[in-house]
């Protein structure tokens, strides 16, 4: 049990775009950051919660419905929107109802403050010597980031944190890690001196059995992030699924990049016989949106959390299927694809080892095309020169994203600079009007971020068969 309510409920947290485009802005709210994430969360079940209590399913027929105000709707995102804009006030009642029966809880099961192992183990030969290095290697001059995952077993995911912490430090390294009982999962920005010495530290330390290969690189340093978090959570992805429900043990098969993108190759080749096979991207809309596999489905979610749900809702678009799927850098496929199989209903899944990272370093001109969508300063990197996304407000091309003006909006905009020199620098009309008539100061309660016009008219869950 961990000393901390941040700690003890880390399965809630969810380490996704918004907490790391935000930082500043979040430090201007009266709530912790983790205060936050727990009314989120309340927030999205008690809108589930409200949706499900006028559900009015037809078991016979295999089709369900939502009754409410008098209407009946037959649709998720129908219903979505009817209680979004109607019943607000009885969500904000769950919500803040379920928030203080969360808080008491936690701090019922929260331990007295104690010693913890990672305090009193000894990290020191993990920690290499860099007295031959100077400080202007560590702190100045070109830079990367580093992308990297690794599944394994860790008996105390506190001491591997502590060292993390220590090590970055040390190295003055900026970036997110996650540390779980089933691994680690981190991005971190320095010098090309520090970020090699880093990769060195991994490839020693005798818990993890890493490959140089396992790292992507990218240009950039530590510039590329605000600060430096390490923490311990339930899940070194957050898919929103107990790691000993699904474990990453079932993935799909790995293909390499060669061995992918020949795979690509023949779906493109072969269009009117192609149907027993989907290239599935696993990530989000506003990833996909701006790069993307030819001819790929790319599910419309806003967060990793919600594609258990979208193969539940699909799972006939998969039957009997072959299944191609490709993230990031790969660790969302891990998880993902093991859900997928877990449903036992498709043919084969496979998936892209090393991720679009590791497919654009052999491919650079190959099938995928436009940005690649990261989660730092940078927003985004390129291979290529297409830009397949266009601007928000005049649908020119433009796909470089920057966050919404209205104050504590978190959401994305693609908005052109002819554009933004019109003030038209807002996610969404909503935001827009907020932001010409908003006032400076913040108020009591933070309002969920699902309740941006952005995300209020998308289904949570969106149905493609």
């Amino acid at each position: 049990m961990a000393a901390t309510v941040e700690t003890s409920c880390s399965e809630f947290l969810n380490w996704d775009v918004e907490s790391s485009v935000c930082n500043e802005l979040k430090q201007e709210k009266q709530l912790s950051a983790s205060q936050r994430r727990f009314y989120s969360f309340c927030r999205r079940k008690s809108f589930a919660v409200f949706v499900a209590s006028v559900q009015n399913g037809c078991q016979d027929k295999g089709t369900e419905s939502w009754c409410c105000c008098g209407q009946t709707f037959s649709e998720h995102s129908a219903i979505h929107k009817h209680v979004a804009k109607s019943h607000n006030s009885e969500v904000q009642q769950l919500t803040e109802a379920a928030y203080e029966h969360l808080l008491k809880q936690l701090e019922q099961e929260a331990e007295p403050p104690k010693e913890r192992k990672a305090e009193v183990a000894d990290i020191s030969a993990w920690i290499p010597d860099i007295s031959q290095v100077s400080e202007e290697n560590l702190r100045n001059g070109p830079g990367k980031v580093l992308l990297y995952y690794h599944y394994c077993l860790l008996d105390d995911p506190h001491v591997i944190c502590a060292w993390q912490k220590a090590l970055c430090e040390k190295l003055h390294l900026t970036g997110k890690i996650r540390v779980a009982a089933e691994g680690i999962n981190g991005t971190v920005g320095g010098t090309h001196v520090a970020t090699d010495i880093y990769i060195s530290a991994m490839l020693s330390h005798p818990v993890f059995k890493m490959e140089k290969e396992d790292f992507k690189t990218s240009d950039g340093g530590a510039e590329c992030f605000t600060d430096l978090k390490v923490g311990v959570f339930k899940e070194i992805v957050p898919m929103g699924v107990d790691p000993d429900a699904v474990s990453y043990k079932l993935a799909g098969t790995h293909l390499d990049p060669e061995e992918f993108h020949k795979e690509v190759e023949a779906l493109l080749a072969n269009r009117d016989s192609s149907n027993d096979t989907i290239l599935l991207d696993c990530r989000n809309f506003y990833e996909s949106k701006i790069g993307q596999f030819t001819r790929c489905l790319a599910p419309n979610i806003r967060k990793f959390s919600y594609f258990p749900d979208y193969i539940d809702q699909n799972l006939e678009l998969f039957r009997n299927k072959k299944v191609l799927m490709y993230c990031t850098g790969g660790i969302r496929c891990e998880r993902g694809s093991a859900y997928l199989r877990s449903k036992d209903v498709c043919k084969e899944v496979y998936q892209l080892k090393g991720g679009i990272h590791k497919y654009l370093e052999r491919f650079p001109e190959g099938f995928y095309r436009g940005k690649l969508f990261v989660f730092d300063e940078r927003y985004t990197i390129s291979s290529n020169n297409d830009v397949i996304a266009d601007c928000r407000y005049c649908s020119l091309p433009w796909d470089q994203y920057e966050l919404c003006s209205t104050q504590f909006c978190c959401q994305l905009v693609l908005s052109c600079p002819s554009c933004r020199k019109k003030g038209r620098t807002a996610c969404c009309p909503s935001c827009q009007r907020k932001g010409e008539t908003q006032d400076k100061e913040a108020s009591d309660v933070q309002h969920p971020k699902e309740e941006c016009e952005c995300t209020d008219t998308r289904a949570r869950i969106p149905q493609d068969v």
